[in-house]
């Protein structure tokens, strides 16, 4: 929301939580497993740019695995909204910091070379999108984007993802 918070974290942080509840935080991958482990959750995401423009992409399901499954993204749905879907690309991703490289490959951790833990893909590129990227940064993948919506060389003022149990 306004880069007061560091997101270029490690594991274990990113495994408890982190940040501001009134501000910038990430929730932690623990407390996210355990929600969208107890019942179907829906993702929410909302973006702007920093010319005021607002959009949003909401999936039906998601899900993440444990700590033992690198916190896999196993379940998302089809997205739908205005952003236009650039998330479902990191479907069966495993999540990755800069300390624990579970990307797939072998000649680059993908979280340290794009300063932000991910679901980075194990495909021809690491990312479509990062939401813990460096914010304000404009070089290429390596700030707070949304492929769909600005493209990888524009770092967004907001993002915001949310979830809720599925009706």
């Amino acid at each position: 929301m306004d880069g007061s918070v560091n997101f270029n974290r490690n594991w274990t942080e990113y495994k408890n939580g982190f940040g501001d509840l009134n501000g910038e935080f990430f929730l932690g991958l623990d407390k996210i497993h355990e929600m969208t482990a107890e019942r179907n959750q829906e993702l929410l995401v909302l973006l702007e740019d920093f010319e005021g423009n607002k959009t949003f992409e909401k999936y039906d399901e998601f899900a993440i695995g444990n700590e033992d499954q690198q916190y896999k993204l196993h379940t998302l749905a089809d997205g739908s909204g205005t952003a236009y879907d650039s998330f479902s690309y990191h479907r069966g991703s495993k999540f990755s910091t800069f300390d624990r490289d579970n990307d797939g490959r072998s000649h680059l951790n993908c979280a340290e070379l794009y300063t932000g833990a991910w679901w980075y893909s194990s495909t021809a590129d690491c990312q479509l999108c990062q939401l813990t990227g460096t914010y304000g940064n404009n070089d290429y993948d390596k700030g707070v984007n949304w492929y769909s919506f600005r493209g990888s060389r524009y770092s967004l003022k907001i993002a915001v993802m949310m979830i809720r149990p599925r009706k």
